[in-house]
């Protein structure tokens, strides 16, 4: 098992150090004029004169060639220095740290939310086909990943907060303020983990194994759960390191509708004021939980299914 968490670790440096070229370039692919960007944050200049720019050039390191700014930059960042964001002036590592813990609850949240209700809701579906919980499990499925999230969250606030007054709209501070955000994020991924689940379910129940279970004399609700459930949540497992990389991203809309103070809205507001560190440590950090979640799910998918780890180990 050793040697197949480094075989799956390794490729994540190379990864990294390619994102973070791209991250860095981008901007200047673009087209973007870093100095004015920084003297727009700061003095919203649009049209600063020549020794003002050459100022600002200098202080910023702007001047060199990109090679050697991508280089300091990379320096920086890997000392835990990732410089500071033109707006606030503060520390771009605090700001995007405390943003990705707020975006990193509100996906843990959805991600277990989902897993409780979909995966239960996809498991009985597929006992009964054709019956009316499984057209029911069907439909809503559809129809949850159907809805996009910035359809579903104005709704919710309608319904809960504006309707019944239960729950908060706006804000950050409290459990109360967790809910309808978690709620909005959890739909898609609960959706389709239900519909994916359903289907291996159903698949598995075929298999000749279920037919000898059953003659041993297990229960019925054994058999589903222990010899058909149990596979069928493999697929469901091999895919949540997609379904938290969708989160984080789809978190840009849900924390912009409610007002929350997570990565998605931080690089939000970075991108409308052009604020490059704070962007640039943004994606980057994006891009890093979506590797690291993904070879999670990785090995850990490999830790649940014995043949899979035999097939990887032998090759």
């Amino acid at each position: 098992m050793t040697g197949l968490v480094w075989r799956r670790l390794l490729p994540l440096p190379p990864a990294l150090l390619v994102a973070s070229v791209l991250v860095f370039a981008l901007p200047r692919l673009t087209g973007v004029d870093v100095t004015r960007a920084v003297l727009r944050a700061r003095v919203s200049a649009d049209v600063p004169d020549a020794a003002t720019q050459a100022r600002v050039a200098a202080e910023f390191g702007l001047d060199a060639s990109a090679t050697v700014q991508y280089l300091r930059w990379l320096g920086a960042a890997l000392r835990g220095d990732l410089g500071l964001g033109f707006v606030s002036r503060e520390p771009v590592l605090g700001q995007v740290g405390d943003a990705l813990a707020v975006s990193g609850l509100l996906t843990a949240l959805a991600l277990g939310l989902a897993v409780l209700v979909g995966v239960p809701a996809g498991v009985v579906a597929a006992d009964r086909p054709g019956g009316l919980l499984d057209r029911a499990v069907g439909v809503l499925g559809v129809a949850g990943v159907a809805v996009p999230e910035f359809v579903l969250a104005p709704w919710l606030i309608l319904v809960f907060a504006v309707g019944a007054g239960a729950l908060p709209a706006l804000g950050w501070g409290g459990p109360q303020h967790v809910v309808l955000p978690v709620l909005t994020l959890a739909v898609y991924p609960a959706a389709l983990a239900a519909q994916l689940v359903r289907a291996e379910t159903a698949d598995v129940l075929t298999r000749p194994h279920v037919p000898v279970a059953r003659s041993k004399g297990l229960t019925a609700r054994r058999v589903l759960w222990r010899h058909g459930a149990r596979l069928a949540t493999t697929s469901v497992t091999s895919l949540s390191g997609m379904f938290v990389a969708g989160l984080l991203g789809g978190s840009v809309v849900v924390e912009v509708v409610f007002g929350v103070p997570g990565l998605g809205r931080l690089l939000y507001d970075a991108v409308l004021a052009q604020d490059l560190p704070v962007i640039q440590a943004g994606t980057l950090a994006l891009v890093a939980v979506a590797l690291a979640a993904g070879v999670l799910v990785e090995l850990a998918g490999l830790a649940a299914d014995p043949v899979a780890r035999s097939r990887e180990t032998a090759s």
